[in-house]
């Protein structure tokens, strides 16, 4: 039923943590992947994992900061795929850590620059290639539950990831009849090596937030990915859609 082969997806920050988890689970499945991500000895990392499973898979090295980088991977990916039906913006970070009122200008910007110009960057020459052949196609940002909670001493992280959960919204409205979806994906606390390294107070305050006895990992994330990509999904766009084992509903 969620048979991909055939299909080609572009994933940014594809090279570990969700990114990882959202190729292993799209290579699972049939689809050839393309991994973009900045680290060349993540990249071959990822591609060498990815491979070992069967994908017919490849890493562009690019800084998603950079919309000539961008725009260079893209070519790179037609050239070797011929086409994108489904785009992953996943690509983020945390950002600065500290009260808003002491954030420089700065910080506040790079947050901007890396979790939402980067999305709009890199869905931009995806939406003109699909729209220019007139294909369907779907477009996920990862998001995060931090969007509909808020995070203390995060700010810049949280206004960011609700940000472009209107900007999914918004694409669903302006795509919507050239048969491309958008969507934004919420995940909460998964234990990736990106967090891993975050406290031991923050770790036990995500696993007391959720409604199931155990905190995500990241094989968790496979599976949503393969929805969204698939044509199980056809008729969902402009969702939130929230993968936090209850996180984000659980009383304090």
């Amino acid at each position: 039923m969620f048979d991909l082969t055939g299909h080609v997806a572009l994933i940014t920050g594809g090279n570990g943590g969700l990114g990882l988890a959202f190729a292993r689970g799209l290579v699972k499945s049939g689809a050839s992947v393309a991994v973009w991500g900045r680290n060349p000895e993540k990249n071959g990392g990822a591609i060498s994992e990815l491979r070992d499973l069967g994908g017919d898979v490849e890493a562009f090295q690019v800084d998603v900061t950079d919309s000539t980088q961008i725009n260079t991977a893209f070519e790179a990916t037609i050239e070797r795929f011929g086409k994108v039906d489904v785009c992953f913006a996943n690509a983020g970070g945390p950002g600065f850590r500290g009260y808003l009122h002491q954030t420089s200008e700065q910080d506040w910007q790079s947050a901007i620059d890396l979790n939402i110009n980067a999305v709009v960057n890199t869905f931009k020459p995806v939406i003109a290639r699909l729209v220019e052949t007139q294909s369907p196609g779907k477009l996920i940002v990862t998001s995060s539950a931090a969007a509909l909670m808020g995070t203390g001493f995060s700010a810049g992280y949280a206004t960011t990831k609700a940000a472009v959960v209107g900007l999914a919204r918004s694409l669903a409205v302006e795509l919507g009849g050239h048969g491309i979806q958008a969507n934004a994906l919420l995940p909460g606390y998964v234990e990736t090596e990106f967090v891993l390294e975050t406290s031991q107070a923050f770790k036990d305050a995500a696993r007391r937030r959720s409604c199931l006895p155990r905190r995500a990992q990241a094989e968790d994330m496979e599976g949503v990915a393969v929805f969204l990509a698939s044509r199980h999904s056809d008729f969902m766009t402009g969702h939130a859609l929230v993968m936090d084992g209850g996180h984000t509903v659980h009383p304090l």
